[in-house]
Formats: C-alpha cells, sequence, structure tokens
C-alpha cells in the first residue's frame, strides 16, 4: 500500500470558481492565472479546470509552450515577460503575448526580427514598487514600442499592492486605479488592472475599473488574497490535502510530545499521530492549535511538524483509530484558515505541497 497522504484536484470546483470570477467582473475577458505549476495542481488540470477561460497566464516560458503542446490554442501570457533576447523569437513561435516592464524588454523588441509580430502587455508601476514604468514614463514606453514592428497589439496594465483591503491605510486601489489614468488615460489600447482581489471588490469599484481583461489567481483555487472568506465569495477548495492517523499514543499529565518537547500535556490526552509533514510541504513552523479535521471532527495541532509526521489531539474524537482520515485543509477545513494560523497565506501552502506526495483527481462532494 502506498503512504495514505493525497492531494485530490477538484476540477469541479475550479471550474465553478471560474464562473465566479466571471460572474464578479461581467463583460471582461479572463485570464485565468497558472503560474507555479498551477499554483500546485498542474497544468494539465488547470487546462480542464479552466476551458473556458479566455487565456492563460504564468511567469514560466517553459511552462507557456507546453501549453501549447498539450493543445491550448487561446491566448497565453508571459507575466514577467522574456527575460532573454532568444526568447523573443520564441514567443512568436508559439503565439505567446509578453508582458513589458522594463527598457531593456523593449531593447529586445526592438532588435527582434519575427515573422510574426506578438502582443504585449505595458505594465505601469503604480505604487507595488515591483515592476513597471512610472506614470511619468508610461506613455514614452507606449510610444517606442507602437513604433516597432515585432509589436501587434498593446494592452495597458498594472497590479494592486492591497487589493484585499478596499480602504488600505497607506495605498488604496481607488489611488493605484487614479495614477494609471494619469498616466495612459489618453492611451488607446485594452486595459488589465485586476488580480484576485481586484476581481472580487469589482463591484465596491464600479466606477474605477474599466477592466478589459482581468487576472484571478488565488481565488480560482478557492482561497482569498485576504479580508473576508472565500466561502464568503461562494468560492469552493479546489485542493484537498488528506492523510491517516498511522498511531496513536496515550499520555498523562507532564508528558511532552514531539522534537524539542516543545508541547506540555497539561492533562491526560489521546494524540494522534499523522502521515505529513515539512518534507511533503505542510509548514514546519505550524504552531499549537493549527486547525485538522480527523473524521470530521475539528481538532488541533501539538507539537512540532517533523518531516513526515505531525501530532493531533484526539482526545474529544472517541471514535478515532489508526486508519481515521484527517483532512490538512480541503474539504471542510478551509485552506485559509491553515494558513492564518500558520502565520502565512494559502497560495504558499498550495504551492509547496512535495512531489511525493500522490495527486489525484476526484469530485469536491465526494471528499466533503
Amino acid at each position: 500500500m502506498p503512504r495514505p497522504l493525497t492531494a485530490t484536484i477538484h476540477i469541479d470546483s475550479m471550474q465553478h470558481n471560474l464562473v465566479r470570477a466571471r460572474a464578479c467582473a461581467p463583460g471582461a475577458c479572463l485570464w485565468a492565472v497558472v503560474k507555479a505549476n498551477a499554483y500546485g495542481h498542474g497544468l494539465e488540470r488547470a487546462l480542464r479546470g479552466f476551458a473556458a477561460a479566455d487565456g492563460l497566464a504564468l511567469i514560466e516560458i517553459e511552462g507557456a509552450v507546453r501549453l501549447r503542446e498539450l493543445g491550448w490554442t487561446k491566448p497565453i501570457l508571459l507575466l514577467e515577460g522574456m527575460f532573454d533576447q532568444a526568447d523573443v523569437a520564441l514567443l512568436a513561435e508559439h503565439g505567446i503575448d509578453s508582458t513589458v516592464h522594463t527598457v531593456e524588454q523593449i531593447a529586445m523588441l526592438e532588435q527582434a526580427s519575427l515573422q510574426a509580430p506578438i502582443n504585449v502587455q505595458l505594465k505601469m508601476n503604480t505604487g507595488m514598487n515591483r515592476l513597471g514604468f512610472t506614470p511619468g514614463a508610461f506613455a514614452a514606453a507606449h510610444a517606442r514600442l507602437r513604433a516597432i514592428p515585432a509589436v501587434r497589439k498593446i494592452t495597458l496594465m498594472t497590479h494592486f499592492a492591497n487589493a484585499d483591503e478596499l480602504e488600505h491605510p497607506r495605498l488604496t486601489m481607488r489611488e493605484q486605479v487614479a495614477r494609471f489614468r494619469a498616466g495612459a488615460g489618453h492611451l488607446d489600447g485594452p486595459r488589465s488592472l485586476s488580480n484576485s482581489g481586484g476581481v472580487l471588490h469589482h463591484a465596491d469599484l464600479t466606477e474605477e475599473l474599466k477592466d478589459d481583461w482581468v487576472r484571478p489567481g488565488i481565488m480560482l483555487y478557492g482561497g482569498t488574497p485576504g479580508g473576508k472568506s472565500a466561502a464568503h465569495f461562494g468560492l469552493l477548495p479546489s485542493m484537498t490535502l488528506a492523510s491517516e492517523i498511522i498511531g496513536i499514543q496515550d499520555i498523562v499529565a507532564g508528558d511532552t510530545v514531539g522534537y524539542g518537547s516543545r508541547f506540555t500535556a497539561e492533562r491526560a490526552m489521546r494524540i494522534g499521530v499523522v502521515a505529513c509533514g515539512y518534507a511533503d510541504g505542510y509548514p514546519r513552523h505550524a504552531p499549537h492549535g493549527t486547525p485538522v479535521l480527523v473524521d470530521g471532527v475539528a481538532t488541533a495541532l501539538v507539537g512540532r511538524v517533523s518531516m513526515d509526521m505531525m501530532t493531533v489531539d484526539l482526545s474529544a474524537i472517541a471514535g478515532a483509530r489508526v486508519g481515521s482520515r484527517v483532512v490538512l485543509w480541503g474539504a471542510g477545513l478551509p485552506i485559509d484558515d491553515v494558513a492564518n494560523a500558520a502565520g502565512t497565506i494559502g497560495y504558499e501552502l498550495m504551492c509547496a505541497v512535495a512531489p511525493r506526495v500522490r495527486m489525484q483527481e476526484g469530485n469536491l462532494e465526494q471528499h466533503g
């Protein structure tokens, strides 16, 4: 028998979440973001889960080529653009769109001799201060791109820094939209502003957001960038990480559990050992009290997560036994709840699932 740890991917949930994203941004075309191997779900599964998307967006050029090899014929976008001059010809060969955020990338396009031009997304830095041209430099970059034979269509884009909070005290989406309008308002071309947070807040910013394209990521996988819960927005978990109890220890007050003896029992307890550890992608820094489900009953992590195992409190679950099912996140246990307890985000948990974890597919209802 294989080790009883599986990551079940719910294609039906991915399809459902895509429908929800469209409903939040009516009239906009939709890039489904599939970077980092579709947030750990696999590009092949993303093709089916997001088959109704208008395009797929990612970081890795090899992943973009792989999507074409798998049969995706609709648009593909590189969110960080090309990294080398040789990439330009590869993008043209496979019909892949590229983000442009530096003068060096513009120079690559100026030097390119292509059989067919490519579409680009010109990125403005409206306060995120990672990638993009300042609002004051944006028009000049746009004019330079427009003069290049290797460039076909130019989409104007930016990225929200605090889309999880509608009224962030340091930088709001409204402020970023105002900066975008100041730098791009007089330029022609489609607009692409909203990530998951922007999509989820579209109804609150109807006047400010005039997206022709949106770029949802985490919401398509049943998580949120912060703020309200995924359930509040009608999103469903796309991944259930589940294992089993493989051992049970009965301890008394004063006994300790795990490496470093970090947990000391204050009473008699029944401790279950779960086949999952940090080598599987579960966060080693998850503290006591991180939520877990055992046979559908809520309980909590105790002791330090080790490489291959973790320990949970079975004291209040009378029927728990070796072989009892343990849900670490997913069906019945929102990944954001686990991430919040561990001081991280659901994105990291999804992307960190290790190759040794068996992946399978199944409908969400079958795993609830």
